[in-house]
């Protein structure tokens, strides 16, 4: 048998310290090129494609917990095709974040009391570019500190110059299409930001308000008073009501239809109207409508042609009621408008506590308000049914599966999406109004229209452009080398929260876009093949995390304390399909354990002269134990394959970690180090098998803990880089039958010993002089190596001894226990636990003894308190045993 030569152990320190590698280990990776992608290679036919797009975190954005997760997971992906022979594209890029960004650095000219429009449009959006060079993008460093293997050569920007075509190209298809209009309508608005917003971006909590009953009086044809009661959380709004609606069958109200009441302080009078909407069973069964202030209310108006009046200004104050509330804030409103309806006679009964759902704002924590204005829509049905095809055709899986019924509930159902955000920063939507109300949509490649025209000031949602980013960061619109060998791609990997809000607009992009019309086309146009989603990382209480609440994890910091492999091997661990997982920085200390614990597995196979045979292990020459950890090898070679092929991250990760431990460290390393001393043939073998298993060991782990078993597997097998070794396969040896009864046998035999031990109170380092018969040599031999039981001498003397059924039979240890016992500290601790096993036989039968509490208690209880009595016993019997077979206190 050859074997390669490995490196010195002096290349490896005594401890493994991740600062000490992992940033040069990265920018050695980043020189060597490893991570870049060639396209050429795919379309020649000679690699498989393998691509992702990074999602695209915020310019402003650093990294969070959960941005830790989806890196890990997608880095996983790329290194293991990488290494399985596929050409790998993982694309990064940062998008330009519209309102996250313009606030950061409105906030910073606030500092010296300025405002963007001290500036104007051009140079304010000049100054956000400056500040995107100089701050921006944070994040992207913090991925090298994680290990992302992105393709840093083919970084994009949400406004990089092609991806800015790609928006433009995209649009004016929509706008030709009639899929992009312009219209009217009630949109989240945020009064901090001063833009519309979109569903993602609005935080909903419940917060407390108060339930106020508004009287609104009418007048009757014969001249008799009436009033309609009506409820209200939002009292402000009531400026602006244009009728009151109720049911159509309800009979309180049929009488009272088509009349007339009349709004308190603006002296409105408006109509009382019948509306399905309605729901008679809530609170008085009458409603305020205000079409301009609320969704439902807007539906209402639209329904009956009521007027829709605006009652608050951009940034939430009352304006245009010719009442003294006009100018104050819609919270100070509120108070001012209540204690003047109570003081008119208007507020009915007591003001109720209201605990209700209430959305705020993602970036300024304002409350949204809802708002009518003119705004730009994408018309999504023709859209969102391709999308939902997609996945019920199969041309995209969706994986789990069972969150697919929540993807058809939302493509199945959405609503068009507003597109238009009132920003400076950001894609300007490429509309221009000429004086006599014309519009032209200007392309790419056309000239936008000249004098006496004006460009729409608003500018695109930053997830139109995000929509795009599978296609649009590989050069579409033009049809390229990129695009032809890599789209589709292969996956998505993401969160289950931004299933609906990117994942279906990306869907429904990419089938439009590449299959050139709303239907998509059929397979090939979508954006991904497989859509693998992961859950929310929470704490290890199963809590959201929050800075507020105290139980937030900063990646960074783990980095620092624990190193990247760490952190990303907890993350794996825990990452189930579509589950959330649990996260505490304790278990990320137990994961830089099991690092440590392979590194100085490693560290003593090569001081041991461990080595990768040239040659393939033949059975005959190894022994029962190097037979099972390499059939366990194959087994968890398999096994890891097909869990990575089915984003079994979790599972994949949770078997490696023990048969590295458990089987590898545990057990084998253990029992090599009592074959080499057996004989220079067997440690020949021994030290073959040690750097068989970890060469294979390492290259599975390296999608997990890249830093380390990079750092270990060039020092075992000299090496050029795991990045670019080949995935480990199963061998073509037969397993051998008997080595898995082996290992059960030697497992229990060894607990066995050492349990006896332990009960004989034999310090565990020391050697015990003892003789076993029965069972097979290749068994009891190194069971006795592992236990620390020596050869006896000719005065031998069995004074203790059991015995242990085995498959291989019956075996017996009897051991010499004179001058291993310390006979007083023995004695004393016997005594303090016969003690207290005669305490606990004194409590459970003082409640077996007692009939009142035995008539009582539950079977379960009692059968509970009989079971701890039967140990109790047990364990008295075997104390009092052994203190009787003790020396005389002065042995």
């Amino acid at each position: 048998m050859t074997e390669t030569a490995a490196a010195l152990p002096d290349d490896l320190p005594k401890n493994y310290d991740p600062a000490a590698v992992e940033v040069v280990l990265y920018q050695r990776w980043m020189q060597a090129g490893y991570f870049r992608a060639d396209e050429q290679r795919v379309l020649s036919g000679e690699r498989k494609p393998f691509s992702i797009v990074l999602p695209p975190p915020n310019v402003t954005g650093d990294l969070h917990i959960g941005h830790a997760l989806d890196h890990t997971l997608m880095d996983v992906l790329a290194r293991w095709h990488r290494m399985s022979g596929d050409e790998v594209l993982w694309l990064p890029g940062m998008d330009h974040a519209g309102i996250a960004t313009q606030n950061l650095v409105e906030q910073k000219l606030a500092v010296d009391g300025k405002t963007r429009h001290d500036f104007g449009r051009e140079l304010f959006v000049q100054k956000v570019w400056d500040w995107k060079h100089e701050s921006g993008g944070a994040i992207l460093g913090q991925m090298k500190r994680l290990g992302d293997s992105v393709d840093w050569d083919r970084e994009r920007f949400t406004l990089d110059e092609g991806l800015s075509a790609a928006v433009q190209t995209i649009f004016k298809r929509l706008f030709d299409d009639g899929l992009i209009y312009r219209a009217e309508r009630i949109t989240n608005w945020c009064p901090g930001c001063l833009t519309a917003i979109s569903d993602i971006e609005v935080d909903h909590s419940d917060d407390e308000g108060e339930l106020v009953s508004i009287r609104y009086d009418g007048e009757a044809q014969d001249g008799a008073a009436f009033s309609v009661v009506v409820a209200t959380t939002r009292v402000e709004t009531m400026l602006g009501d244009t009728a009151v609606a109720v049911h159509p069958d309800d009979e309180r109200y049929a009488a009272l239809i088509g009349r007339t009441v009349r709004v308190p302080f603006v002296e409105r009078d408006i109509p009382i109207i019948a509306d399905e909407h309605v729901d008679p069973a809530f609170g008085t069964g009458a409603v305020k409508v205000t079409p301009a202030h609320d969704p439902n209310d807007f539906e209402i108006g639209k329904r009956h042609g009521l007027p829709m009046i605006t009652v608050l200004t951009p940034d939430a104050h009352i304006t245009d009621t010719a009442t003294i509330f006009d100018g104050l804030d819609r919270f100070e409103a509120r108070a001012v408008i209540k204690q003047k309806l109570a003081e008119a006679g208007h507020v009915v009964g007591e003001k109720k506590p209201y605990l209700h759902a209430v959305g705020h704002c993602s970036r300024s924590d304002d409350v949204v308000e809802p708002r009518l204005s003119k705004q730009w829509f994408v018309k999504v049905e023709p859209l969102a049914a391709a999308a939902g095809d997609a996945v019920r055709t199969g041309a995209v899986t969706i994986h789990p599966p069972e969150l697919e019924a929540r993807y058809f509930a939302w493509v199945d159902n959405m609503h068009d999406w507003t597109i238009s955000r009132q920003l400076w920063w950001g894609h300007r939507i490429p509309v221009w109004y000429s004086s006599d109300g014309e519009i032209r949509c200007v392309g790419p490649n056309e000239q936008p229209p000249g004098e006496g025209w004006t460009q729409d000031p608003d500018v695109l949602d930053t997830w139109f452009s995000s929509a795009l980013w599978p296609f649009s960061t590989m050069g579409w619109p033009e049809q390229t080398d990129t695009l032809k060998a890599f789209y589709p791609t292969s996956v998505l990997v993401t969160g289950y929260d931004i299933l609906f809000f990117w994942v279906a607009r990306m869907m429904m992009f990419g089938l439009y876009a590449m299959g050139g019309d709303a239907a998509g086309n059929g397979k090939g146009n979508q954006p991904f093949d497989v859509v693998s989603l992961h859950g929310l990382v929470r704490d290890q209480f199963g809590k959201k995390m929050s800075k507020s609440k105290g139980n937030g994890i900063d990646p960074l910091e783990m980095i620092d304390l624990y190193g990247a492999d760490a952190l990303r091997f907890t993350l794996a661990r825990g990452a189930n399909p579509g589950a959330d997982l649990a996260f505490a920085r304790d278990w990320v200390g137990g994961s830089r354990n099991f690092c440590s614990k392979l590194f100085n597995a490693t560290r003593f196979a090569l001081i041991n002269g461990a080595a990768v045979p040239q040659t393939p292990l033949q059975a005959p020459e190894l022994t029962d134990a190097d037979a099972w950890i390499l059939d366990r090898l194959d087994e968890v070679i398999a096994r890891t394959t097909e869990q990575l092929a089915d984003f079994q991250f979790a599972k994949a990760a949770e078997g490696l970690y023990h048969y590295a431990w458990d089987e590898f460290c545990d057990w084998y390393v253990e029992l090599a180090k009592v074959q080499t001393r057996e004989s220079e043939a067997r440690a020949v073998t021994t030290r073959a098998v040690l750097g068989t298993v970890l060469d294979a060991l390492l290259r599975l782990l390296h999608p997990f803990v890249p830093f380390v078993t990079e750092s270990l597997w060039t020092s075992l097998t000299g090496g050029e880089s795991l990045v670019v070794a080949a995935w480990p396969r199963p061998s073509d040896r037969l397993p051998r039958a008997g080595a898995r009864t082996f290992i059960g046998d030697l497992d229990k035999l060894v607990t066995e010993i050492r349990r006896f031990r332990a009960d004989q109170g034999l310090p565990p380092a020391k050697g015990v002089p003892a003789r076993i018969t029965g069972g097979t040599p290749g068994l009891t031999a190194p069971a006795a190596a592992l236990t620390r039981l020596v050869d006896p001498e000719d005065d031998f003397a069995a004074s203790a001894s059991i015995e242990v059924s085995l498959q291989a039979g019956l075996v017996t240890i009897q051991v010499d226990t004179r001058g291993t016992v310390d006979v007083a500290a023995e004695r004393a601790r016997l005594l303090k636990d016969l003690a207290a096993s005669e305490k606990e036989i004194v409590d459970t039968e003082r409640k077996l003894g007692n009939e009142q509490f035995m008539g009582k208690a539950p079977d379960a209880v009692v059968a509970k308190i009989r079971s701890r009595n039967e140990t109790a016993v047990a364990e008295h019997t075997r104390l009092s045993e052994r203190l009787a077979a003790l020396p005389g206190e002065n042995a």
